[in-house]
């Protein structure tokens, strides 16, 4: 079976990312490719690296150019979505790469965002406990965020197994400048952040605070508060995740290894690596996966995590597509990247 497929907000990092795995894709024939501004450009001005689809012209993003495929991928901006999905048949597997279908609590998208809220869709990040379940069959998914991504990701297998406590868990990320988006920004030109590292969202303002408090609060099935810095790191892509919780009283270095190890140990693209190596941007980049290492502060009672992941593939267009083959039925691992990319 060939599924027709449909991607909005081409001209974008996140569209160019997910055309350049399901241009890959045993399963799929690629269909509509949209924009919005760029409407009526051809791709490979904007995208010169998808060599197989360059002479395709973007058509606008309507409701009318996205209806007809199986599936259609939504990456646009926060805000933008929710209007196309509304309108968009039921029986179309809808994968919003943006943030509208993320939270559960209307409260917390208001704050964060400041509109109303679209609902609630089945999350898009397999590795969690019980969620493949939720994605099996479902015509309407949520795609994390990328530092939500890393972060549930780092710490999820403490909180599940009753390890950790959820009262101060402090997260720092470094992240890529792809991770801004396409538009131009005089802030994130070369001469700004060549050889220079910045924080932003300072304070408890980033927007995926409340999406990771979500994730993790349901692994501890009690609440969680985190503390939540991004930084902007001079390189293209990639997220680097030092993630950090008190550990309760007793735990040991080798209950921690142990709750990781069988966490990700029959994960196809989450790797606990051996002790002593360290996770590293490079070596996910341009793949699917993402690398973990932890370790035992003892003197502090905290468990530290590190975990790298692409931000443009693990932490968007990697995932949504890991989440199209299971909500399809296909082999999980179809069209996407197993291996990274060096030097």
């Amino acid at each position: 079976m060939t599924i027709s497929v449909a991607v909005s907000g081409a001209s974008g990092y996140a569209g160019g990312e997910i055309l350049r795995f399901l241009a890959g894709h045993p399963d799929v024939t690629i269909g509509a490719i949209t924009a919005h501004s760029n409407a009526g450009s051809r791709l490979g001005e904007l995208q010169p690296h998808l060599h197989a689809l360059a002479n395709r012209i973007l058509e606008d993003t309507t409701v009318e150019n996205l209806t007809g495929h199986d599936v259609v991928f939504l990456a646009l901006p926060h805000g933008a979505s929710a209007e196309i999905a509304a309108q968009l048949p039921a029986g179309t597997v809808v994968i919003d790469a943006g943030a509208d279908h993320r939270l559960e609590d209307p409260a917390a998208w208001e704050k964060f965002y400041g509109s109303a809220h679209a609902g609630t869709w089945p999350y898009g990040l397999p590795e969690l406990p019980g969620q493949r379940d939720a994605l099996r069959g479902a015509t309407r998914i949520a795609v994390p965020g990328c530092y939500p991504t890393s972060a549930l990701l780092a710490l999820t297998p403490g909180f599940s197994n009753h390890l950790l406590e959820g009262d101060d868990v402090v997260i720092v990320s470094a992240s890529g400048m792809s991770g801004a988006g396409k538009a131009a920004k005089v802030n994130l030109i070369g001469a700004e952040v060549m050889g220079s590292m910045s924080p932003y969202g300072v304070g408890g303002g980033h927007r995926h605070i409340p999406e990771i408090e979500q994730g993790l609060s349901k692994a501890l099935n009690g609440p969680v508060t985190v503390s939540f810095t991004p930084t902007l790191a001079p390189m293209s892509r990639g997220i680097l995740t030092t993630a950090t919780a008190k550990v309760r009283p007793g735990v040991t270095a080798a209950e921690l290894r142990r709750a990781w190890s069988e966490a990700y140990e029959e994960e196809p693209f989450v790797h606990l690596l051996p002790e002593g190596q360290w996770p590293a941007t490079k070596s996910v980049q341009g793949s699917n996966h993402a690398v973990i290492q932890l370790a035992l502060d003892q003197h502090a009672g905290r468990v530290i995590v590190c975990c790298a992941i692409d931000n443009l593939a693990k932490g968007t267009a990697g995932g949504a597509i890991q989440s199209m083959n299971i909500a399809l039925g296909l082999a999980e691992t179809a069209g996407l990247n197993v291996q990274g990319v060096a030097p």
